[in-house]
C-alpha cells in the first residue's frame, strides 16, 4: 500500500518520501522528490552471507538519465554509457555515510541503487540520492543502524541556505554537504571560498538541525510501512585468547609497530615475521586456528595503537599530536612540462604537473542539465608501486576520482577568472609513495606546479589530514595522520585552504559522539598545520612565475566590436581559417567579441594579432593611420586605412597648399599618413594636411610659401577650396550607396560634400531646384558663372571641412 511523508526544511524547501507504489520486489524502495526532481532509491541484500570474506560487500550505484531533463544523449550512441564523474562521486557520497552503520558481522552482499527519473535543471539531485538510499535501507529488512539525513548548505548574503539551487550556489561562499543521524554527523563534503573555521562549524550545526527533521520523517514512514530487520549474530570476542596473545607477544608487537625506530617496510616485515612465528606453533593443517590467530593478531595491533595514543599519549612514530612529518619541496623538476612540483611529506610523495591549454582544450561534459565546458581539470593517479605492491593497472578507480575531486575543489577557489588568465588548465598528480593522505599532498603539489607554470593564483593552497582516536570521554586529535592512524582511527578529516580560510573539507566519521567542541579543536589544529605547510611552500615559490615555459602556449586576448565578428570569421569561416593556416595559431572568438589568440610561436602569434587587428580595427577620431590610396576622384581620394575600411581624403586636405589636380599629388597604390578628422555614421573623413602640419611643427620648419605667390597660392582661404565645384560627370559619386556596392562599405562617397560648403538653392542659387532623386549640389563650376569663391582668393565665411 502506498505511504508517504513530507518534511519541511528551512527556507520553504520540501522533501517527499513515498513507498509502496514502485519497485515493490526490492528489499526496500523509496521514491524521493523535491519540486520536479524525482529519484527512486532501492536496497537489496542477498539472503545468505558470502562465504570466505572478512569485509562487508556493499555496492552503491547512482545514475542520472538524460531523459530526466528532457534531453537525448549527444554523439552516435544514444543511450547512457559508463558512469560519469558526477555519478561516481555521488555514489561515493551515498556509500561513505551508510557503510559504517551496518552491523560489523553482516556479510550479505548488499546493493543500493539510486536512479534520477526527473530533473528540473535548477537543483542538484545528489541530496535526494543520499536521502532516498537512507530511506530505502530503513524501510527494508536489511539490518541498518540508520536512518541518515543529508542537506547541502550554502551561504548567500551571510545567510545559511538549505539545498541551494545552482544559481544560488554560484553566489554562495560555501558549498557543504552534511550527512548525519539524529544523534550526530557521519560525513561532510565541502568546497568553500576561503571560509573561516568557525563559520564552517556554524554551518554544520545548522545542517544537523535540518538532518534531524529528515530522520524523524523517515522514521515516521518506517513505522507505517517498514519491514522487520533480519537477525544478525553479534561478533563474539574471546577475551581470554586475546589476553593470552597480548601477554605472549604484546611487547614485541608494540616494538615492531614503532615506525620511528623502524621505517615503514621494516616495521611491516617485523610484524609479519612475528605473525609467521606464531603460525608455526599452530597444529599443521588447522585452518580454523590459523584464521582465529589472524583475526586476533589484527585486533591486538589495533588495541596496542589505541592504548598508546589515548593512555600513553604517543603516536606510532612518536611525533607530537600536532606535528607534521618532514617536508621536501622541489619545483620545475620536469624540463618539458609547463609547470611541475615534487612534494614529499614523510613517506608520501606526489609528482604534480600542470599543463596550459587553450579554450579548445576545455572538457565538454554532458548531462541532463545540458552541455557545459570545464576549463580546470585535476586528475589523480595511484599506481600500485606507490605502496610497494603489484596490482592490475586498468581504468581509473572510484577512489582516484574521489581524491582528484577533493583536490580540485581545494584549488578551484583560488584560480584566476578567464579575464585574468584565459588558459585551460590540467593538473595531474602521480603518487609515487603513499603512507598517509596522498590527496592532501596532491593539493600542495597542484598549488606549487600552477605557480611554477605562471598561473596567478589568489594564494597558495595547502592541505592536511587530521585523525581522531576516541574512547568514552578520552580522545586525541592527530595532525598529518599516517599508516595505523588512518586505518585504526575513528575519523578521517581532510582540510585544505589558504592563509585566509578553508577551500575544501572532507570528513568521514566511524563513530557517534563527535561534539562541536571536538570539531572546533580539530579545525584549529588543522589550521595551524596548514599555516606551517604554507610557510614551507612559500619559501620555495611564493607567487606565480612572471615568465611561462617556452613550451607553453602564449595567449593574447583582444576585444573586438561585435559587428566585426563576422568580418573575422568570414563566409563559412574562410577568413579565420586563413589566418590559422598562415600563422599556425589557435583562435577562439566568443559572442561578446573577446578573441583569444594562442601559439607557442611568438612570431606566428604576432602576425596573427596584426592580421586580426587589421581586419577588425575601428577608426578613432584624431588618430593617424598609414593608409593606401585605392581610388582617385576630382574632389579627392579614397584611402584604405585598414583592410575593408576606406575614408575620404578631400582635395582640400591633401596638402598645405592649394591642390589643383589630385593626380599632381597622389597615385593609386600610394601609401600615405592620414588623420581621421571625423566619423559620421559609417563615413570617415581624413586629412593628410593635418599630418604634414604636425610633422612640420615637430621639426620646427617655417610655413611653406605660396606656390605662385598669387591668388591661387597659400594665401587663398580653405573655404574657397571647399567650394570648388564638381563636374556633372561625378554626380553619381554623390548618390547615397550607388557607387559603393551592397551598402556595407565604411564610407559612402556622397560624403564628399564638405560640411559647411554652400549648396545650390541655399546660397545664391538661381533656381533653388533639385534634380529628382539627386542630392543638392555645390554651386557653380571652377572659374565659371555661379562660382562660390572669389577668383582672387577671397572667400565667404564658412566652416572648414
Amino acid at each position: 500500500m502506498k505511504q508517504d511523508v513530507i518534511v519541511e526544511l528551512a527556507g520553504g524547501k520540501q522533501i517527499k518520501f513515498e513507498t509502496g507504489r514502485m519497485a515493490k520486489q526490492a528489499s526496500g524502495a523509496a521514491l524521493t522528490s523535491s519540486g520536479d526532481n524525482v529519484v527512486l532509491a532501492t536496497a537489496v541484500a542477498a539472503p545468505d552471507p558470502k562465504e570466505g570474506i572478512d569485509f562487508f560487500p556493499l555496492t552503491v550505484e547512482y545514475r542520472e538519465f538524460t531523459y530526466a531533463g528532457g534531453r537525448i544523449p549527444g554523439g552516435f550512441i544514444k543511450r547512457e554509457g559508463r558512469p560519469s564523474e558526477k555519478e561516481i562521486l555521488t555514489s561515493r557520497q551515498i556509500d561513505r555515510p551508510i557503510r559504517p552503520l551496518f552491523p560489523e558481522a553482516f556479510r550479505n552482499e548488499t546493493q543500493v541503487v539510486a536512479f534520477v527519473y526527473s530533473a528540473d535543471k535548477e537543483n542538484d539531485t545528489d541530496v535526494l540520492g543520499i536521502n532516498g538510499a537512507s530511506c530505502a535501507l530503513a524501510l527494508s529488512d536489511v539490518p541498518f543502524h540508520g536512518p541518515v539525513g543529508a542537506v547541502r548548505i550554502g551561504i548567500v548574503d551571510d545567510q545559511f541556505i538549505v539545498n541551494p539551487t545552482y544559481a544560488e550556489r554560484e553566489k554562495s561562499t560555501l558549498n557543504i554537504m552534511v550527512v548525519g543521524t539524529k544523534d550526530g554527523i557521519v560525513m561532510i563534503e565541502s568546497g568553500a571560498k576561503e571560509i573561516p573555521e568557525e563559520r564552517v562549524v556554524d554551518a554544520i550545526e545548522f545542517a544537523h538541525g535540518e538532518i534531524k527533521k529528515i530522520c524523524a520523517a523517515i522514521e515516521d514512514l518506517v513505522s507505517r510501512a517498514g519491514k522487520q530487520k533480519r537477525p544478525v549474530t553479534a561478533v563474539e570476542v574471546d577475551s581470554e585468547y586475546l589476553s593470552a596473545l597480548k601477554a605472549k607477544i604484546g611487547a614485541r608487537l608494540a616494538d615492531a609497530l614503532d615506525t620511528k625506530k623502524y621505517p615503514k617496510f621494516d616495521s611491516y616485515a617485523k610484524v609479519k615475521e612475528l605473525k609467521d612465528e606464531l603460525k608455526r606453533e599452530l597444529p599443521e593443517g588447522d585452518a580454523d586456528a590459523a584464521k582465529k590467530l589472524s583475526k586476533y593478531y589484527e585486533l591486538l595491533r589495533e588495541n596496542i595503537f589505541r592504548e598508546q595514543v589515548l593512555n600513553d599519549r604517543i603516536r606510532p612514530d612518536h611525533r607530537a599530536f600536532d606535528e607534521i612529518r618532514e617536508i621536501s619541496i622541489e619545483v620545475g623538476v620536469l624540463p618539458r612540462v609547463h609547470g611541475s612540483a615534487l612534494f614529499t611529506r614523510g613517506e608520501t610523495q606526489a609528482l604534480v604537473s600542470a599543463t596550459l591549454g587553450t579554450t579548445d582544450d576545455a572538457q565538454r561534459l554532458e548531462s541532463y542539465e545540458g552541455e557545459i565546458k570545464k576549463r580546470f581539470m585535476l586528475h589523480y593517479n595511484f599506481p600500485p608501486f606507490s605502496v610497494g605492491e603489484v596490482g592490475r593497472m586498468t581504468g581509473v578507480g572510484r577512489r582516484e576520482i574521489g581524491h582528484g575531486a577533493l583536490a580540485s575543489r581545494a584549488i578551484e577557489a583560488v584560480l584566476p577568472n578567464e579575464e585574468q588568465s584565459p588558459y585551460t588548465l590540467r593538473v595531474v598528480s602521480d603518487i609515487l609513495e603513499s603512507n598517509g593522505s596522498s590527496s592532501m599532498a596532491t593539493v600542495c603539489g597542484a598549488s606549487l606546479s600552477l605557480m611554477q607554470a605562471g598561473i596567478p593564483l589568489k594564494g597558495s593552497v595547502a592541505g592536511v589530514a587530521m585523525g581522531l582516536v576516541k574512547e568514552g570521554d578520552k580522545y586525541a586529535v592527530l595532525t598529518d595522520i599516517a599508516g595505523a592512524e588512518d586505518h585504526y582511527g575513528d575519523m578521517d578529516f581532510k582540510v585544505a585552504g589558504t592563509r585566509n580560510g578553508i577551500t575544501a573539507l572532507q570528513m568521514d566519521i566511524k563513530i557517534m559522539g563527535i561534539t562541536p567542541q571536538i570539531m572546533r579543536e580539530a579545525l584549529e589544529q588543522a589550521r595551524r598545520g596548514r599555516l606551517f605547510l604554507l610557510d614551507k611552500m612559500d619559501g620555495v615559490i611564493a607567487g606565480a612565475n612572471q615568465e611561462k615555459s617556452k613550451f607553453a602556449p602564449r595567449i593574447h586576448t583582444m576585444q573586438i566590436p561585435t559587428d566585426k565578428i563576422r568580418d573575422l570569421i568570414g563566409p563559412g569561416g574562410k577568413v579565420i581559417r586563413g589566418i590559422i593556416e598562415a600563422t599556425g595559431v589557435k583562435i577562439d572568438v566568443d559572442d561578446s567579441g573577446r578573441v583569444n589568440v594562442a601559439s607557442s610561436d611568438a612570431d606566428g602569434l604576432e602576425r596573427a594579432i596584426q592580421m586580426i587587428s587589421d581586419l577588425t580595427a575601428v577608426p578613432e577620431v584624431g588618430k593617424t593611420y598609414l593608409g593606401k590610396v585605392v581610388r582617385l576622384a576630382e574632389f579627392g581620394a579614397f584611402v584604405e586605412i585598414f583592410p575593408g575600411t576606406d575614408g575620404l581624403l578631400h582635395v582640400s586636405e591633401i596638402a598645405e597648399h592649394r591642390v589643383k589636380d589630385v593626380k599632381d599629388e597622389l597615385r593609386d597604390g600610394d601609401q600615405i599618413l592620414v588623420k581621421v578628422l571625423a566619423i559620421e555614421g559609417n563615413r570617415i573623413k581624413l586629412s593628410r594636411k593635418a599630418v604634414l602640419r604636425e610633422q612640420r611643427a615637430k621639426l620646427g620648419l617655417p610655413e611653406p610659401a605660396a606656390p605662385n605667390g598669387g591668388a591661387e597660392g597659400h594665401g587663398r582661404s580653405e573655404q574657397a577650396a571647399l567650394e570648388e565645384p564638381v563636374s556633372p560627370d561625378d554626380e553619381d559619386d554623390f548618390e547615397d550607396g550607388e557607387d559603393e556596392g551592397d551598402g556595407e562599405a565604411n564610407l559612402n562617397v556622397s560624403d564628399a560634400v564638405p560640411q559647411g560648403a554652400p549648396r545650390q538653392g541655399e546660397q545664391g542659387s538661381p533656381s533653388g531646384q533639385r534634380r529628382p532623386g539627386s542630392r543638392r549640389r555645390r554651386s557653380g563650376r571652377r572659374g565659371g558663372p555661379g562660382g562660390g569663391g572669389s577668383p582672387q582668393g577671397g572667400s565667404p565665411q564658412g566652416g572648414n571641412h
